[in-house]
């Protein structure tokens, strides 16, 4: 006579799964917005992914410690600039040792090679007019970003000022001194462009 062992019980699912997937599918939904961002602070676009992979690294580790009912968005976001920050202040630290023979090499052989474009960059490209574009990049670092997030990223004032770290004033000053020299920039290449045409 053979013992029969009793079948193991279905194992009901964890209360947290449907949390954890809604989590998971928000975070995700991010992505496109991030990755713009990321591509702003780092200006190339192998850093950035690696940026926004950090950031989604640190952002589903730390799920458990993310309040349900507030901006997840904006938690990203700060998880990202504080990522950011993290990886100038370490790069700052490194040593320098340059090859100047394989630099030289390395130089001969890009000069021909064409740039590596993501769909993101093409789109980011054609979506801001050209001369936007070149006035937005000649921004101050600090200036740039807080442009960036309130009025392409469409963040509040609190949300820019949590994400960076700095107070609420600061971030509307950044933002209206930002807005002023970009107004200027455009400004001025528009009266050069008027006075070529006449």
């Amino acid at each position: 006579m053979t013992r029969r062992r009793p079948e193991p019980e279905p194992a009901e699912p964890e209360p947290d799964r449907p949390r954890a997937a809604t989590f998971e599918a928000d975070a995700l939904a991010s992505i496109d917005s991030l990755y713009r961002t990321a591509l702003r602070l780092t200006r190339h676009p192998a850093d950035a992914e690696d940026l926004v992979q950090e950031t989604y690294l640190k952002a589903f580790r730390a799920a458990g410690r993310f309040e349900p009912g507030t901006n997840l968005r904006a938690w990203l976001f700060t998880i990202l600039h504080n990522s950011a920050r993290n990886r100038v202040r370490d790069r700052a630290r490194e040593a320098v040792t340059v090859d100047s023979d394989a630099a030289e090499r390395a130089a001969d052989r890009s000069i021909g090679a064409p740039a590596r474009e993501t769909p993101e960059t093409i789109l980011l490209r054609q979506t801001l007019a050209p001369d936007l574009q070149a006035a937005i990049d000649r921004l101050p670092e600090s200036f740039r970003q807080a442009v960036w997030l309130r009025d392409v990223e469409e963040f509040s004032y609190a949300e820019i000022a949590e994400m960076l770290t700095i107070p609420v004033g600061t971030v509307m000053s950044r933002i209206s001194r930002g807005r002023r020299m970009l107004f200027d920039a455009l400004g001025a290449h528009d009266a050069a462009l008027s006075g070529k045409a006449s």
